[in-house]
């Protein structure tokens, strides 16, 4: 029997797995993760950026513990020696009516406590002068991190606290009893008294799998990358990101140093067609079915049928997909694309068709589980995981701990 168990061994699993430890040591505490090896999707699958919290709603768990996690995560890679870049972030307007939206960014950036510099056009040229806009702001809080590097690092710090970490363990059923949780898995059956689930794409099924009925669905978006041809890695000094649409649920395609020193461009948002479809030959007829078949969803991509018909265009042709980089980077052409790795996106979708804003949990007796934690949620790693081990202490009467 096990104090903890925790199903999902991505960034916000180990974060909370660790804390966990940290906060109470003579818990038998155990991670259970279907793949080969630690943070294999979303975690690894990411543009590894370090956000500031410019774009979230003041006062949601998004803004508060991106801003939190921001200066966590720096301190969590100073003490583990891992290496990141503080390379700060512009946000480029480039005409009129980016200028209006780069505005009431300014604003909420302020309402989110965040420290920033506004650029006129010049200023922008002099900083940056591989891109044109008509202004800017600048984020110096924004860094660039290898995420599956992180993630290493709290589950040596996990096992070393006496922690237990079960690969190629797929969770296949769940059972919530009044005094402990019944696990199943593909390696085997497992008991605890108290259950955290991380599951990310797969967090709607876990729910379902402990008998409840989640007013939400997990659709996968698959964010499409290209890589810079190396000549071009000192290109940008900074992150470079276009001033979003309002009225879309993404943030359109910028320019990210990565930490290994390359340059991507990207992401597009396409609807995947398998929950851990990261090619486009990827194809699940359960999946789809699934997807399809939830009415929030559908009114998702009825709402969104123009931009996401262009979206789609623009996976199938790169030129389309230039078209949006060449808006404030106008120096690339084509074959300074190439191909690079894809991630998708798990994104809660209510039944009456809005994207899940916010962090999400659900939660039962015996279990707390993250149900929506898309960007900034590898930034936040260690508020949720925080978080989750406020409310474990409140709702399973754990006490303060260590």
């Amino acid at each position: 029997m096990y104090d903890f168990i925790i199903i999902g061994g991505g960034i916000i699993g180990l974060s909370t797995a660790m804390q966990l430890l940290q906060r109470y040591p003579d818990r038998k505490v155990v991670v259970l993760e279907k793949e080969s090896a630690l943070a294999a999707h979303q975690t690894g699958h990411n543009s590894g950026v370090i956000h500031a919290g410019v774009y979230y709603t003041p006062g949601s768990l998004k803004a508060k513990f991106c801003l939190e996690g921001n200066r966590a995560t720096k301190a969590f890679c100073d003490e583990h020696g891992i290496r990141y870049d503080e390379c700060g972030k512009l946000l480029v307007a480039t005409n009129a009516l980016e200028m209006e939206r780069m505005k009431a960014l300014w604003e909420r950036s302020e309402a989110n406590g965040l420290e920033r510099e506004w650029l006129e056009a010049g200023a922008l040229r002099e900083r940056e002068p591989n891109i044109t806009g008509v202004g800017g702001i600048f984020v110096p809080s924004s860094a660039i991190v290898d995420y599956s590097a992180v993630t290493a690092a709290m589950g040596r710090e996990f096992r070393r606290l006496g922690g237990e970490i079960r690969l190629n363990c797929e969770v296949t059923a769940l059972h919530e009893s009044a005094t402990e949780v019944r696990v199943t898995t593909a390696a085997g059956d497992f008991s605890t008294r108290y259950l955290l689930s991380c599951s990310g794409l797969m967090a709607d099924r876990v729910v379902r799998m402990l008998g409840i009925e989640p007013d939400f669905r997990i659709c996968p978006f698959r964010g499409e990358y290209y890589r810079l041809a190396p000549e071009h890695n000192s290109i940008v000094k900074h992150l470079i990101y276009p001033i979003p649409d309002p009225s879309m649920p993404f943030l359109g395609v910028h320019l990210t140093r990565m930490i290994d020193g390359s340059v991507t461009v990207g992401p597009n948002a396409v609807l995947a067609w398998k929950r851990e479809g990261y090619r486009k030959s990827d194809i699940s007829l359960r999946d789809s079915l699934q997807t399809l078949g939830y009415p929030g969803i559908r009114k998702v991509l009825l709402q969104n049928l123009k931009p996401g018909l262009a979206e789609l265009k623009n996976s199938l042709f790169k030129g389309g997909y230039l078209e949006q980089v060449r808006k404030y980077c106008p120096s690339l052409d084509k074959a300074d694309l190439l191909p690079y790795p894809a991630g998708v996106r798990a994104q809660a979708v209510s039944r009456d068709g809005r994207l899940v804003d916010d962090f999400l949990f659900v939660n039962s007796a015996r279990s707390i589980n993250v149900c929506n934690a898309p960007s900034p949620a590898a930034t936040s790693a260690l508020p949720i995981g925080r978080h989750i081990l406020e409310t474990a202490a409140e709702r399973f009467g754990l006490g303060a701990g260590a």
